[in-house]
């Protein structure tokens, strides 16, 4: 993948959520970039399939599930926040910001989610402009299959949760059951797989193998950064309950609960 190629999918990207920035500053809504999260990866790999040359068997099969990734969350996600009032982590930062508070969103919010888009969907561009490597396509068997798996994880466990968070009797309750029983994160878990099956599609290519911190970053921010711990930081004290659940479930990979004592 040349630097002009890597130059003309960030470019997309940034101009990407610099317009979602202007839809939000027109709505006074600025979680607006969470729904834009996964149509961003989506047109990465459009873009990027669209300027490369030629298209091997894997980069096709790694931009088409991204494609598919990417617009399913953004759906789930526009859905889910349609009718709620503005995430509080945006609110709170323009709150905080004493000076340029809408720079600041697009500066930390906006462009740097984009940046972060162009960085983890890296072994999706890579798949799309480096040929397979004799002997190391079969790769991307494994990879479609873990893509697979990451993808029903998140989309039964968003659906579960959808169809609990409808039910006005479990408005203080805590979903234990289904995929929520065995991991507080289910659509986190999946996540993750999605993209580390994604970089074992691109890893039919050695200069593919190289791009190992995209899905590592992924990770990263599923389970220590800005997913998991924000959000439990917030249902701990808005939950009762939650820290029990917490205290015997696991917080990311599926395991069997512990017993109560």
């Amino acid at each position: 993948m040349t630097f002009q190629v890597a130059g003309l999918t960030l470019g997309a990207a940034l101009i990407l959520v610099t317009i979602a920035f202007g839809v939000a500053c027109l709505r006074r809504r600025f979680d607006t970039i969470d729904g834009l999260w996964g149509v961003g990866f989506a047109a990465i790999a459009v873009v990027g399939w669209w300027v490369a040359p030629v298209v091997d068997a894997p980069g096709a099969i790694g931009a088409l599930l991204t494609v598919l990734w990417g617009t399913r969350l953004s759906l789930h996600i526009y859905q889910r926040n349609r009718a709620k009032p503005e995430d509080e982590r945006y609110v709170a930062m323009l709150r905080r910001a004493r000076r340029r508070p809408l720079g600041r969103m697009y500066f930390r919010a906006y462009l740097t989610q984009g940046v972060v888009m162009w960085f983890v969907s890296a072994p999706v561009q890579f798949a799309l402009h480096e040929p397979a490597t004799d002997g190391m396509r079969w790769l991307l068997w494994p990879g479609v299959l873990l893509w697979t798996v990451g993808f029903a994880f998140e989309s039964v466990g968003d659906l579960q949760l959808r169809r609990f968070a409808r039910d006005p009797a479990n408005a203080n309750s805590v979903l234990e059951r289904g995929l929520w029983r065995y991991t507080r994160h289910p659509n986190y878990f999946g996540d993750a797989c999605v993209w580390w099956g994604l970089y074992v599609v691109a890893c039919t290519s050695w200069p593919g193998v190289a791009t190992i911190a995209s899905p590592l970053l992924m990770t990263w921010l599923l389970a220590r950064g800005t997913g998991k711990p924000m959000l439990e930081r917030d249902l701990v004290r808005r939950r009762p309950g939650y820290a029990d659940y917490v205290a015997r479930t696991s917080g990311f990979v599926p395991l069997p609960p512990k017993r109560s004592d």
